[in-house]
């Protein structure tokens, strides 16, 4: 090689490609060793890349020996097409070369599409033919997302409130110079602010902000979106203003009635009740996206989102009221006398109906928009009532296992004929009396949160060796995923790998990196010789790493 360096190629595209493919491989064969012959759930979604190409990743649920639910992404693939039938062959494509058994698959998540959890010829059906066992959990996230959507459909005030918001954002944040004007307008205020002494200083605070622009996709990206507006308010009324003033034009004029739509009190009405209902169900989305999150806290924090609505609806109206006749003052907006009749906008007043602005904000805006809301909840979160999540809840270990019932939960392993025969039921029905009345006299789960703190309690103090019938009703819920949240970050990786200046990197290639990316903690564990033996025996080469 001294003789003829040119031949030396270790600096090659196609060596590189050799190099992350082995470690890849490596981190791969890692992560199968990681699982070796527990169950587990898939996680799967598709998505398109920077060069328009359906890819689809895939993520493996399962829990460790030590009770940690973990979650590991194990590649991406290109599929031709999204049918059924395409992503059904993937998937036995890969558990074929990873010694997967799909008789060890618990569960699978999917998002709402028809072929993934159509009833006929869906993914999961084609999945749950050959292996009933394998539960379909529809992603919460991504229901909670559709209710949120539903009741922006369906009610037009909301609907038009939106639009509103989204081209003042748009209008605002349309160039450089309205830009700057506005952070100028932002720092005038806090100088004058500082100056009067009722701004509350210290580290971190009072930092520079702009307008958030809210996701088509994500429409709990619009909370953060309708905190901007809150917080930004009067100086958005004054770069528009500016721009009115500046010269008679389209964007004059789009700008002076953005200014006559936001400065009304109906606009603030409806900024603080969505203001309320996204900070609902933002807290519950970000709750529900946590890795290790299990399907009885999951839900039981859908139960406690209904709950804050339903009090809301009944006991709410008053104080939003209030916080948007205070903000409509602060900021000189009328605010109209809720005993007076309400005139729809555009109608005689001898045509209109009688009723008061009251009975139009609280029952045709504020009782309809929350009922909706609820009503889509309850619809999308059907799962929660089925025999098998109902079952689940029996395990939670809060109150003391004030929830534990018996017979749903030999009911539970009913579900599972594979793993608990008529024998081992037997024997569950026993152990699940002594079982209640030992971690209720043990001050070791005495102050436990949740089916997963459960489970690492009981492989520390190794009873889930004397409980192991149990023990494996804990593991099942622990499985049983929640959302594909895994999946939606490996696509937000995707992006950044295959950005626009690589829009042309083979898909093996993309798919590696990503493994390697993603799992770096366990990549960053192996032994560079096991990587360096595997490039070595990939092919005959010349030289020697």
């Amino acid at each position: 090689m001294e003789n003829a360096p040119g031949n030396l190629k270790l600096l090659a595209p196609c060596i590189q490609k050799d190099l992350v493919s082995a470690c890849a491989l490596e981190t791969l064969d890692s992560i199968m060793d990681g699982i070796k012959d527990r169950f587990f759930s898939i996680l799967m979604d598709e998505a398109r890349d920077v060069s328009v190409k359906e890819q689809m990743a895939m993520v493996l649920h399962y829990v460790d020996d030590k009770g940690h639910v973990i979650e590991r992404f194990v590649g991406i693939q290109h599929v031709t097409d999204t049918t059924s039938s395409s992503l059904k062959d993937a998937i036995d494509t890969f558990f074929s070369h990873n010694g997967l058994s799909l008789s060890k698959l618990w569960g699978q998540s999917y998002d709402g599409a028809s072929n993934m959890r159509g009833d006929l010829n869906g993914l999961k059906t084609k999945i749950l033919r050959e292996q009933p066992c394998a539960y379909y959990v529809h992603c919460f996230v991504h229901q909670l997302q559709l209710a949120l959507v539903a009741v922006a459909k369906k009610n037009i005030d909301i609907a038009s409130f939106f639009a509103t918001a989204n081209s003042m954002v748009n209008h605002v944040g349309a160039s450089c110079k309205r830009r700057d004007l506005l952070r100028g307008q932002l720092q005038e205020e806090l100088v004058i602010a500082f100056e009067n002494d009722c701004l509350i200083t210290g580290r971190g605070l009072n930092q520079e902000i702009s307008l958030k622009r809210a996701g088509d996709t994500r429409w709990n990206s619009h909370y953060g979106t309708l905190i901007s507006i809150i917080s930004m308010f009067s100086s958005v009324i004054h770069v528009l203003q500016m721009v009115i003033d500046d010269n008679p034009n389209d964007s004059a004029g789009e700008a002076n009635k953005l200014m006559r739509d936001i400065r009304t009190f109906e606009f603030v009405l409806h900024l603080f009740l969505m203001k309320v209902i996204l900070g609902l169900t933002n807290d519950v989305s970000q709750a529900l996206q946590r890795k290790d999150q299990e399907i009885v806290n999951a839900m039981a924090l859908v139960k406690s989102c209904k709950e804050k609505l339903y009090w809301m609806r009944n006991n709410g109206f008053d104080a939003l009221v209030n916080e948007a006749s205070s903000f409509c003052d602060k900021h000189h907006i009328d605010v109209p006398n809720m005993e007076e009749a309400y005139i729809l906008p555009g109608r005689l007043r001898r045509n209109a109906l009688i009723k008061t602005n009251r009975h139009h904000y609280r029952v045709e805006l504020f009782i309809y928009v929350i009922d909706e809301q609820i009503t889509e909840l309850e619809d999308r979160f059907n799962e929660v009532n089925t025999k098998l999540l109902i079952c689940l809840a029996c395990l939670s270990s809060k109150n003391s296992f004030v929830a534990f019932d018996r017979p749903k939960l030999l009911r539970l392993a009913q579900f599972y004929p594979q793993d608990f025969s008529d024998e081992d039921c037997l024997a569950l029905e026993d152990q699940l009396e002594i079982y209640i009345h030992y971690v209720c006299s043990s001050s070791d789960f005495s102050q436990l949160e949740g089916v997963g703190d459960l489970a690492k309690k009981r492989v520390e103090t190794r009873m889930h060796q004397v409980f192991n019938y149990v023990y494996l009703l804990i593991t099942l819920s622990l499985i049983l995923p929640v959302a594909t949240a895994s999946v939606e970050r490996a696509f937000s990786v995707m992006n950044i790998v295959k950005g626009p200046l690589r829009n042309k990197m083979g898909d093996q290639w993309l798919s590696d990196s990503l493994i390697v990316y993603i799992e770096r903690d366990i990549f960053t564990c192996i032994e560079n010789e096991a990587i360096m033996l595997r490039f070595q025996n990939m092919k005959h080469r010349r030289g020697q790493l």
